[in-house]
């Protein structure tokens, strides 16, 4: 199979016909053999009823993921992957925000290019200021911190990939965000951008707050850059960061307990070792400094892999 597209939905009901109809009249202009995986996020509407009337309308063509509840973008893609079968595979949102009309580019860098991984970039985009200022921001430091510096826009949906990236990648929480940056971990290093064509939005409101979506980004950003750097060996950060507090702090107790003898010798007056304040935050450290080696110690014995971060409830697959 040429393409598995790949559509996480929640509450879409009236863009999926016209989005699956899109779909279909590239596809079928380009001779490209294909699948197109719908996965309701938990939707409250009618998604799933024009799910289930597509795929018995389409049966070799459409499949469809019904989660039992709202889990997020993340959880929907992991699953999309895991159903995929094409040697492409296309992401995109279904609130016809993305066109369509990208695909054979992105099946093309894939295919003669050679990619890994193509992300769209809405150069031009349609969204408010609340939600493009925190986008830029976001963007600006996921390129600092992950050094891809030819992606602008790392939460596009529209985005293409070598079956190999998507079997060899975890998704989860909500770091979907952070894809090309995941790929990049896992050894998929040719990494491109296309500007793509950035669409009002027909049908209904966004689901994403701008500034929720910039903070939120911001924190998975620092869990994944910790968890690539230090996540294998967490003793190399727990500790080092333990070790300098101890020694620190034991330096300081002895400075203090030093100045005391130096007091008695000379007979001088003095106070004792428990009056100074010295004392006290030396020991603090000493402690926060073993503390926080037995934590790198403990994580070293620790899988960081929980057996169920990626068991969602799904309810039914067509």
């Amino acid at each position: 199979m040429d393409i598995s597209v790949i559509i996480p939905l929640y509450n879409e009901e009236e863009s999926l016909p016209e989005l699956f109809a899109w779909i279909e009249r590239v596809m079928n202009a380009h001779g490209f053999s294909h699948e197109v995986i719908f996965v309701n996020d938990g939707s409250t509407d009618h998604s799933w009823q024009v799910i289930e009337r597509l795929q018995t309308e389409h049966p070799n063509i459409v499949r469809g993921i019904k989660f039992r509840r709202n889990y997020g973008k993340s959880p929907a893609l992991y699953c999309g992957f895991e159903q995929a079968q094409g040697n492409v595979v296309i992401t995109m949102d279904a609130d016809l925000q993305d066109s369509p009309d990208e695909i054979p580019e992105l099946y093309r860098m894939i295919t003669e290019d050679g990619y890994d991984l193509v992300s769209g970039w809405k150069k031009k985009r349609y969204d408010p200021l609340s939600k493009t200022i925190p986008t830029k921001l976001f963007n600006a430091t996921a390129r600092r911190v992950s050094g891809i510096k030819n992606l602008h826009d790392f939460n596009c949906g529209l985005k293409a990939y070598r079956k190999e990236v998507i079997k060899n990648i975890e998704v989860y929480g909500e770091m979907h965000r952070y894809i090309p940056y995941l790929a990049k971990n896992a050894g998929f290093s040719k990494i491109g951008e296309k500007i793509v064509h950035h669409q009002a939005r027909k049908f209904g409101k966004t689901k994403f707050g701008g500034w929720n979506r910039f903070f939120n980004g911001y924190l998975d950003l620092i869990s994944l850059w910790f968890l690539s750097t230090f996540g294998v060996k967490p003793m190399h950060f727990f500790g080092l960061l333990g070790s300098l507090m101890f020694i620190l702090g034991f330096i300081a107790v002895i400075i203090v307990g030093v100045g005391k003898l130096y007091y008695m010798y000379n007979d001088m007056p003095y106070r004792l070792v428990t009056e100074s304040p010295y004392f006290y935050l030396a020991l603090t450290s000493m402690i926060i400094g073993t503390q926080l080696f037995l934590a790198g110690f403990l994580g070293e014995l620790i899988s960081r892999n929980a057996p169920e971060r990626n068991k969602y409830q799904i309810e039914k697959v067509i």
